[in-house]
């Protein structure tokens, strides 16, 4: 028989805690690369991360001067590589280190290619944050885990690339947020939102203002952290009335009310006989809860699912 969920792989999250928290310390000094020479784009999209067939990256950084800088961690070679519109090449192996020489030897990769590293020097959206050059606790690096998690990547990114193309509205790209380490996908109604009370750990409140200044509906993924297991969520700001009463697909979804989310663990979908349109059906049914029970003009703002090679019918 075809095993349904072999092109889901499996990705237990204890077993590879520590390398996925040192992953996304290295994820976070990667973006503030980003973040430290790019003008600011509406709801901090200037300072995500991009999922690509060898890993996670920065795309272009456009400098001050003309400068041109992309960072990538291949997370199949296991390599950090800097790439400046030179020519130049630099880089190292990802293997086990502290986040400390990570900090140390990314910045000289940056340097060699010809970038600038100045960058805020601690973690976001952690609680008890330490600076990076001042971490030195040994961390592991599991690269069969790395590998799986980036192949994981490869079978969401799709599905919230689908589910991108069936809104007329403003919609997010669907990129990774290096301070909370989850990929997300983010619609908006149009109007705007009350102000955020704000309060993320290691996160000024005006950046947390910013991002939810208008109403959304928002999916994402998580690998792990805080839940304990990889886990898909879908949420809404503000919170309309009746919105965790409504019921959404598959059976396996919930809502949690500690976290004001309904969630999908990752193992349900890898486990379904279909586990796109399992996770499809997910993104669906929460949107469509936010939108009805916070009275979106759903005929304004969405359209059939794009195809391939075929305009959209207007």
């Amino acid at each position: 028989m075809t095993d349904p969920n072999r092109n889901w792989p499996d990705i237990p999250y204890a077993p590879w805690a520590e390398t996925c928290t040192a992953l996304h310390l290295w994820c976070q000094m990667l973006g503030k690369v980003r973040l430290s020479q790019t003008r600011w784009v509406n709801h901090s999209w200037h300072a995500t991360l991009y999922v690509t067939p060898r890993g996670l990256t920065t795309g272009p950084i456009h400098a001050a001067g003309g400068d041109c800088l992309t960072l990538t961690l291949d997370l199949h070679d296991h390599r950090l590589l800097a790439e400046a519109a030179s020519g130049k090449r630099d880089g190292f192996v990802l293997a086990p280190m502290s986040v400390a020489a990570f900090h140390d030897r990314l910045r000289r990769a940056v340097e060699a290619v010809g970038g600038r590293f100045d960058i805020h020097g601690a973690p976001n959206e952690l609680p008890d944050p330490v600076p990076f050059a001042e971490d030195r606790t040994e961390r592991p690096y599991d690269a069969d885990a790395v590998r799986r998690f980036h192949e994981a990547l490869l079978r969401i990114v799709p599905v919230f690339e689908r589910f991108r193309t069936g809104f007329l509205g403003k919609v997010s790209p669907v990129h990774l947020f290096w301070g909370s380490f989850d990929l997300a996908v983010t619609r908006f109604s149009g109007r705007g939102a009350p102000p955020h009370p704000g309060g993320i750990p290691a996160l000024p409140d005006a950046v947390t203002r910013e991002a939810y200044s208008h109403e959304v509906s928002s999916a994402g993924f998580w690998p792990g952290a805080g839940a304990g297991v990889a886990m898909f969520y879908s949420y809404a700001y503000p919170g309309p009335e009746g919105f965790a009463d409504r019921g959404v697909d598959p059976e396996a979804a919930h809502w949690d009310a500690d976290l004001g989310e309904f969630l999908l663990p990752y193992a349900a979908v890898r486990a379904a006989d279909d586990p796109a349109e399992t996770l499809l059906a997910f993104l669906r049914s929460t949107y469509d809860a936010a939108a009805d029970t916070g009275g979106w003009d759903r005929a304004a703002l969405e359209c059939a699912e794009g195809e391939v090679g075929r305009p959209r019918p207007v």
